[in-house]
């Protein structure tokens, strides 16, 4: 039995090396976006490595948005390298750079070490699930028709992003203090050799100097956790059968002039090839090869020893299918579910009106409907946000606006110079821009712009919890956290009196609603335990000048 040719044993071990690289390079990336390795100027932390990059690369992220917004995002225009070559090679991205196909590559390989014979190469054998991921195309392509970008719930780049940023690094942060300080305070008498030098590689390699927490990350985990744990059970089930970045890539590889030329004549039916397989799309000479399936792998002409198939340029297509295998019926049901899908969710929650006063965007975030149109849920602004203010909405934003960015000042509030948020944003939900523009602190040797600050909310107070309302109590915490200037936060005096008669003059705080930003300072430093005296609604928010507490003089005439 002959050898198999060594270029493809090349390719196929150069498709290993470039997963790692790129998964590796991804993670990298991913950590940068954490508070404590950004650099720092003048004590403002800056971000100077390319984090968006694989967010930037995704045509898929591009489409949505471009046919949302009816504008190309001017980061985006890096996802033409990966259509350039995929029009030319087919599905490489899939299966050389993607880091999601990456672990669930792994985690199949694991599995199909362990499955042997007729099993393994049946369920390598293409099979009619595989179409389900040009529906859901259709339908998310649909619903950004109607101008709402859900992509980023099932786009690979985006689902892996959120879920490493928002679950995986802050468990391992968690767990890693924990060992950290169980390590400080056990004694283990002779163990402590062993366990003291594992304790600092640990907490060396921190993702963070302080440990964080992500609301409403549940959902996420168990989505994260259904994807790797499929693989247990149908190899890489969500590259075949759910993926829709998969599909679009699928579709443009239509056209590809790299494909798999079989030669019938050389076959000794061996089903190497078959049993190696990662895309599900039938390499075996006699089988009707699907090129829209092929990840580019390099398994099944690395593992031939007849030459039986070889990749080629401009190949022979008799045994070849470029058909996605869906109806032009399905491809229009998907699409219209995806449009009808969008009136229904908002039928609810109108992101043209007010909703639910908890909803505080980060700052330089668009008008709600602009911003759906665009926000993708990576989590990025989440992740870099250095006060753990930023979590994932449930259902404060309604159904169309699930785990969008949004902050919840008891758990942290917004940092007055930190912009890192719409530095991150990798499709301009949130606008980029500076700490001059947001204007919440006045920058030594630096002039504001001539327009005001950047208000994302105002604060309230409720008087039944408040100490000097409800109890008579002296405190000042939340105006001394206060840190616009001058303070948004006042005291008026007023005279009480107490149980035994006696009068006292006591500080009442009060909120200016001129100079409230809404950064949640005062909620976060609030003494009070479980809900706090003073929180802060959405009202009054630049982005939507219909959400206003405060009328000027010409409204009030028009009004």
């Amino acid at each position: 039995m002959a050898a198999p040719e060594k270029r493809f044993l090349y390719l196929r071990n150069a498709r290993r090396i470039s997963q790692a690289v790129f998964l590796l390079l991804f993670v990298y990336l991913l950590l940068q976006t954490n508070i404590d390795a950004l650099d720092r100027v003048d004590s403002l932390p800056r971000i100077s490595a390319p984090v968006d990059l694989f967010l930037e690369l995704d045509p898929l992220v591009a489409i949505s948005t471009a046919l949302s917004t009816h504008t190309l995002y001017r980061n985006l225009i890096l996802a033409v390298i990966v259509v350039v070559g995929t029009l030319f090679l087919g599905r490489f991205f899939c299966g050389w750079v993607c880091p999601m196909g990456t672990i669930n590559h792994v985690l199949a390989s694991l599995k199909s070490a362990r499955m042997k014979g007729r099993r393994r190469m049946e369920q390598n054998s293409w099979k009619p699930y595989q179409r389900w991921k040009y529906g859901i195309l259709a339908a998310m392509l649909g619903a950004a028709l109607f101008g709402s970008t859900q992509v980023g719930l099932l786009d690979p780049i985006a689902l892996l992003t959120r879920s490493l940023g928002l679950v995986v690094f802050p468990g391992y942060n968690t767990l890693t203090h924990d060992i950290h300080a169980w390590s400080l305070h056990s004694n283990l008498g002779y163990f402590d050799f062993l366990l003291t030098p594992i304790s600092w590689l640990t907490h060396a390699v921190l993702i963070r100097a302080k440990t964080v927490v992500f609301d409403q990350t549940f959902l996420i985990l168990l989505i994260f956790g259904g994807i790797l744990v499929a693989n247990r059970f149908i190899t890489r089930f969500w590259c075949r059968g759910l993926c829709p970045l998969g599909a679009l890539l699928g579709v443009m590889a239509k056209t590809s002039i790299l494909g798999l030329e079989k030669r019938s004549s050389l076959c000794t039916d061996c089903n190497l090839c078959a049993l190696h397989c990662q895309g599900g799309d039938n390499p075996k000479p006699g089988d009707t090869w699907h090129q829209t399936e092929c990840h580019l792998c390099m398994n099944c002409v690395a593992s031939c020893r007849e030459a039986g198939i070889a990749f080629r340029f401009f190949p022979e297509t008799q045994e070849t299918t470029q058909a996605v295998n869906l109806t032009r019926r399905a491809v229009l049901g998907s699409a219209g579910a995806g449009l009808l899908a969008i009136p229904v969710l908002r039928a609810a929650t109108n992101p043209d009106r007010p909703g639910d006063p908890s909803l505080v965007r980060p700052p330089g975030s668009l008008h709600e409907r602009e911003f759906l149109s665009r926000c993708i849920r990576c989590g990025e602004c989440m992740n870099v946000c250095p006060n753990n203010a930023l979590h994932p909405t449930l259902l404060q934003a309604g159904s169309e606006g699930i785990w969008s960015p949004m902050l919840m000042p008891r758990i942290g509030y917004c940092e007055p110079t930190c912009v890192l948020c719409s530095q991150v944003c990798p499709t301009g939900a949130i606008d980029e821009i500076t700490e001059q523009e947001k204007a919440w602190v006045p920058q030594a040797g630096q002039e504001h712009t001539a327009g005001p600050p950047i208000r994302i909310g105002t604060a309230f107070y409720d008087t039944g919890r408040c100490l000097p309302y409800a109890m008579g109590k002296e405190c000042i915490v939340c105006e001394e956290w206060c840190p616009t200037t001058p303070k948004s936060i006042y005291f008026e005096e007023t005279e009480v009196q107490t149980r035994d008669g006696e009068y006292l003059y006591l500080k009442r705080p009060r909120v200016d609603p001129e100079l409230c930003v809404g950064c949640g300072a005062c909620t976060y430093a609030c003494p009070i335990k479980g809900s706090p005296a003073i929180y802060v609604t959405a009202v009054g928010e630049t982005r939507n000048p219909r959400n206003r507490i405060l009328l000027k003089e010409k409204d009030r005439m028009t009004s």
